[in-house]
């Protein structure tokens, strides 16, 4: 959906779709977006297009926070400035199994320098069902270099009987045991 010659910035992504499709209400799962940095070939972001947008579950609710927002009526913005150095490269790929009508998007962004050093998004989705038993579940591991971890978005199903939803999240950085 986008094919863009840097350097520059993404600044502001719009979207909106239906949210099912002939397979069911699982089109928020099954639209998949992947970005590339500067002719990379595996993606910096490879999420699908639902819980991108915070929107977990495959189930549309409304957002509204700075980097990310979700209107009433389907319409999904994110506002992560993302740099680039020579290209960026954005691309859906629909996995539902079935055409998915009025899929519309706008990509805004400003060809500018960019410092060699900026900060590139870079979004992971995984999913464990069921979860392994008595094990820590690791969000983020093994990076290294400069960076900022803005955080985490989490959906979670409880899927049997009697658990609290208690637990905590730990952060281990520079060696922390």
């Amino acid at each position: 959906i986008a094919e863009i010659e840097g350097p520059g910035v993404i600044q502001h992504i719009w979207m909106t779709h239906a949210d099912q499709g002939p397979r069911g209400h699982t089109v928020l799962r099954d639209l998949v977006l992947r970005f590339h940095w500067d002719g990379e070939k595996q993606p910096s972001i490879e999420v699908p297009i639902g819980d991108f947008f915070a929107n977990g579950h495959a189930m549309r609710c409304d957002i509204a926070s700075l980097p990310v927002a979700v209107n009433p009526n389907g319409a999904m913005n994110c506002y992560w400035p993302m740099p680039f150095g020579k290209s960026a490269r954005i691309t859906v790929t629909n996995e539902h199994g079935a055409d998915i009508g009025g899929f519309f998007y706008q990509i805004t962004y400003a060809l500018t320098d960019v410092p060699e050093d900026a900060a590139r998004l870079h979004a992971q989705w995984r999913r464990e069902n069921p979860v392994t038993y008595h094990r820590e579940y690791t969000i983020l591991d093994g990076v290294e270099g400069n960076g900022h971890y803005v955080g985490t978005y989490l959906a979670w199903a409880q899927l049997s009987n009697g658990w609290w939803g208690e637990g905590e999240i730990k952060f281990y950085i520079d060696g922390d045991a």
